[in-house]
């Protein structure tokens, strides 16, 4: 099967909201999400003479692959790309709070989102506050360290023991795989 321009906005109007959900859920960010979806069309347009497929589920899958492929490289580049988009001077277009709320509710991102925020707030205040800076403020170590005022190998091991208690938390694993 030769994917032409055609095929490609049919598989836009049957899979772009599923996988729009997919990145939304990996990303939390409904901004992110809808640009990865669009380069994931742009890719899938420059690469279809590629496409190797007979059918439609050959086509999904090879969507998917590229849209995996879209958010290892955004995950990669992602905080060298937000700081020369903001030394540029380059705003995006801001969603409208209709488009995100839509985007939260495809990924189930604020269900999951009062689940964490419960499963933190079991945890003991050491191992919360060490999750919160080297998770969520994105911290490296030796300043996570500074900052509570103990050894970088005590500070991994509080981020080490919380993120295990958080795996091991049965509403957060069924809740991930219900939204995954």
């Amino acid at each position: 099967m030769r994917l032409t321009g055609e095929h490609l906005s049919r598989l836009y109007d049957r899979h772009a909201e599923g996988m729009l959900a997919f990145f939304a859920r990996r990303t939390f960010a409904p901004e992110v999400a809808v640009d990865l979806l669009a380069e994931t069309f742009a890719a899938a347009f420059e690469d279809r003479a590629q496409f190797r497929g007979r059918d439609e589920a050959a086509a999904k899958a090879w969507l998917y692959g590229i849209a995996r492929h879209q958010l290892m490289d955004y995950f990669r580049r992602g905080q060298v790309e937000r700081k020369a988009l903001t030394r540029l001077g380059v705003d995006r277009r801001a969603l409208t709070d209709h488009e995100y709320d839509r985007i939260e509710e495809l990924a189930a991102s604020a269900d999951l989102r009062r689940q964490v925020a419960g499963e933190l707030a079991s945890l003991p205040a050491d191992q919360r506050e060490a999750v919160r800076l080297r998770v969520v403020e994105e911290r490296p170590y030796p300043e996570l360290a500074a900052t509570l005022g103990i050894n970088e190998p005590t500070a991994r091991a509080r981020v080490s023991r919380a993120l295990r208690a958080l795996r091991s938390s049965e509403t957060l694993t069924r809740e991930a795989s219900n939204h995954a």
